[in-house]
């Protein structure tokens, strides 16, 4: 049984590794399907297999890699058509939402809670990419429950789940996150004026551009991916 500060000190290390890692995934210094090893790891990063074990499970819930049996872990698999899919979806649910708003009226404090933290200054927002992806996903889903509808909420989430790890290369530039407040801004004073026309051009504005910086981050990550996988078989060769 471990000591409580052997215990501490592991998830600590466990922590600052998955940041690590997490962040190199994001900002695809690590190519869709790299193999992660434990021995790499441990020797990468000075530790032993159990923080990195712990770490690579937590990115693994994250859905940040997958877990192969027999293989270990490797980056997540990128497939643009499933993602444009899924962003499809979400538009048509999301058109619905706002329309139905624009429609009925929203919740005045849920909305007034919205309008403060898209309204505050850039500086107060996170620094991270994960976190503000959060944020958005919550704005959104604030939205949708507003409607009331139970069975829109469930799809709607279940969507954003598997945007996830996408979503967080929409918030690595600042004009970005700025782009992002304003459009906020925008679909809540839309519904606020009842205007359908309007609320729905601004959420389709907002998630059309969402998807396009995923989708180009997505394939120029597949591109440097494909270059370095012919540049290593070459000097094999």
């Amino acid at each position: 049984m471990d000591k409580p500060n052997t215990g501490s000190k592991r998830r600590n290390l466990s922590a600052r590794l998955v940041a690590t890692l997490k962040e190199r995934i994001v900002r695809w210094d690590y190519p869709p399907g790299h193999r992660f090893t434990e021995e790499g790891l441990c020797r990468e990063f000075g530790v032993s297999r159990s923080p990195v074990r712990e770490a690579l499970r937590v990115l693994a819930v994250k859905g940040l890699v997958d877990k192969i049996p027999h293989q270990g872990y490797t980056v997540k698999q990128l497939d643009i058509n499933e993602i444009d899919e899924l962003y499809e979806v979400r538009l048509a649910l999301e058109l619905y939402v706002v329309e139905s708003l624009a429609e009925r009226g929203m919740p005045e404090k849920d909305w007034g809670d919205l309008f403060q933290t898209w309204d505050a200054p850039l500086e107060e927002l996170p620094g991270e990419g994960e976190d503000l992806a959060v944020m958005d996903e919550r704005f959104h889903d604030t939205l949708a429950q507003a409607t009331g509808n139970k069975t829109l909420l469930h799809h709607l989430r279940a969507i954003n789940e598997r945007l996830h790890i996408f979503r967080m290369t929409d918030f690595t530039v600042t004009e970005r996150v700025a782009r992002t407040c304003r459009q906020h801004l925008e679909i809540l004073e839309r519904i606020e004026a009842k205007d359908v026309a309007g609320a729905r051009e601004a959420v389709r504005t907002n998630i059309e551009e969402s998807r396009n910086n995923v989708e180009t981050t997505i394939k120029e990550a597949l591109a440097r991916a494909y270059l370095t996988r012919t540049a290593t078989s070459r000097s094999s060769a």
